[in-house]
């Protein structure tokens, strides 16, 4: 027979694990209150010190790991810190602490939780929460823990806590003593405590930007610009007046989209404040591609059963393309490693190896983790999982835009009639590349001059613009090519491939001589941009693009100039001696 404290709807009671025997239920409900659970499959007492004491005085023979301690001898979350700040001398770094934090063996915990399983004592989901763990890296702390309105309580007494219901677990941020004050609160609860210490080197090729207190250094890195300049207050608030901004503390620079009207902006800033404004690009660093596995031996596919998982769940063509070679370059780098067998810190070397060999943007390193998760939580069905890799801060970007001059050259530079067709449809319409290769000839409607556009990013279907000069050109593409089923067909009568329209484009902007970084996806934000231009309201532009957020359209506001030279301020209208 054996005793614990444990946590039932939200109140503490003693729980009694024993063999059935009518004459040992018997004789356990003499105890007041003495109950049963049918979903712990256990009885259990009070949490008091009577029921304790009646408890041994009934079966002397009986096992607890500690005796369970009153209520009213229960220290207040208070004292737990005031006594760790003692214990530490003040202290609470990660460093001091750990000497005041007790640990028990996973393995061992491990094992004794496979023994209760055998016995069937409780369910699966109240031996996952005799755990209580705590995951530390260098800006958050990871708790799980079982549910219990005290410890809830608690954690959201820290300013910014959030319960991630992703990961089943709640995240507070690792500021001053937060993660030495956690852990002093559940230490007597004997929680399991990893540390992560990031080894992720800085970007050596990141040159040191020097710079006076008379002067404003902007540096642009083609995706946003750094602003540097000693401190003064007006300042800040004129940066944080541009959209997007954001402060770097580890680099010491606020930083803004890359566009001409913000670096326009930020000289203003300078000479209103009687700064040197000194401008400067530059050199972009080269992405290492993934290793060719065409020629490699012992070159593993993605499994079978991730591929199923990915279909099952009616993951998109794309997202399921992207996974699979993600994880493919992800268990190739450990060939002579089982996939099954890969530790939680093999996955963070080579999420290391990314970002520090590889030199990949924050989104591909997002779509690495997404798919390596996607295996272990979905595809096995394992516990959902921290890796304690940091995830990289979305980038604030604008994009691309081209001016309505430099399209018409870019068109007339097509010569190709389908070409023409496709880079004409794609602008005309707002379409991203994989709904352009997804149309069908049925989703022409010359009748009411518009395209639908089915199962899009989202699985969303809408309906776009049909320009006039646009369905002229497709009458005569599909007079000449006569496409049976997909507007655009290969050679074989398949869709389309996106790589050729990006090739397409590319070989018109090589004739144009346009240095703007030009992408296939760059025409949908000319078509939004030049539409907002021509004063169209901006709940119809996300009506078109298919945006679920207006915020996702508010974007192209910040790229237009046109038209803010007609806007007067409403104090001009006024009479006003």
């Amino acid at each position: 027979m054996k005793a614990s404290k444990i946590t039932h709807r939200n109140e503490i009671r003693i729980r009694v694990d024993f063999p059935y025997s009518s004459e040992l239920v018997s004789k356990l409900r003499q105890i007041a209150d003495a109950r049963w659970s049918k979903t712990m499959g256990a009885w259990h007492v009070p949490y008091t010190s009577e029921a304790f004491g009646q408890l041994k005085a009934l079966f002397p023979e009986i096992e607890y790991t500690s005796p369970p301690t009153p209520p009213y001898l229960t220290p207040t979350v208070k004292e737990i810190n005031a006594k760790a700040e003692t214990e530490t001398g003040g202290d609470m770094k990660i460093g001091a602490r750990l000497q005041i934090v007790t640990r028990i063996d996973s393995e061992e915990k491990k094992k004794g939780i496979e023994e209760i399983k055998e016995k069937k004592v409780i369910s699966h989901s109240e031996v996952r929460g005799l755990n209580i763990s705590i995951e530390i890296t260098e800006k958050h702390v990871f708790i799980k823990m079982p549910k219990n309105e005290a410890d809830i309580q608690y954690i959201r007494s820290y300013k910014y806590a959030q319960w991630d219901m992703r990961n089943y677990c709640w995240i507070v941020p690792n500021l001053r003593n937060n993660a030495a004050k956690i852990v002093a609160y559940f230490q007597h609860r004997n929680p399991e405590i990893t540390e992560y210490h990031s080894t992720v080197e800085k970007q050596s090729n990141e040159p040191e930007h020097t710079f006076t207190k008379n002067e404003m250094l902007v540096v642009n890195n083609f995706r946003i610009l750094k602003v540097y300049f000693a401190y003064a207050k007006d300042i800040n608030w004129d940066i944080r007046k541009i959209p997007y901004f954001s402060w770097h503390g580890t680099g010491n620079y606020w930083s803004v989209p890359a566009s001409d009207k913000f670096i326009a902006e930020l000289k203003q800033i300078a000479e209103r404040n009687s700064l040197d404004f000194i401008y400067k690009e530059e050199l972009k660093s080269k992405v290492k591609p993934r290793t060719s596995w065409r020629g490699m031996e012992n070159f593993r596919d993605c499994p079978s059963e991730y591929i199923a998982k990915l279909k099952e769940l009616r993951y998109s063509k794309n997202t399921l393309d992207t996974y699979k070679h993600m994880f493919e370059e992800f268990i190739n780098y450990y060939p002579e490693t089982e996939i099954n067998d890969i530790t939680d810190v093999m996955i963070v070397d080579f999420l290391q190896y990314l970002v520090n060999e590889r030199n990949i943007s924050g989104s591909y390193q997002n779509q690495s983790i997404n798919s390596i998760k996607f295996y272990y939580e979905r595809v096995l069905g394992g516990q959902r999982k921290i890796y304690t890799f940091d995830r990289p801060r979305k980038e604030k970007i604008l994009p691309e835009v081209l001016s309505e001059e430099e399209l018409v050259k870019i068109l007339n530079a097509t010569e190709n009639l389908k070409h023409k067709a496709i880079l004409m449809t794609i602008y005309s319409a707002g379409l991203r590349i994989s709904e352009l290769t997804n149309l069908r000839i049925k989703d022409i409607d010359s009748g009411r001059m518009q395209i639908r556009v089915e199962q899009a990013k989202g699985k969303k279907d809408r309906y776009t613009l049909l320009g006039e000069k646009t369905l002229e050109i497709l009458r005569k593409y599909v007079s000449e090519y006569k496409p049976k089923e997909w507007l655009f067909e290969g050679r074989n009568g398949e869709q389309y491939g996106s790589r050729t329209i990006q090739e397409i484009l590319k070989k018109s902007v090589d004739k144009v001589g346009l240095k703007k970084r030009i992408t296939v996806h760059t025409l949908r934000h000319s078509f939004a941009t030049h539409l907002l231009e021509a004063g169209t309201d901006i709940r119809y532009i996300q009506s078109l693009l298919g945006h679920s957020s207006g915020k996702t359209t508010e974007i192209y506001t910040h790229i237009t100039t046109k038209g803010f030279d007609q806007i007067k301020s409403p104090l001009d209208k006024l009479e006003i001696n």
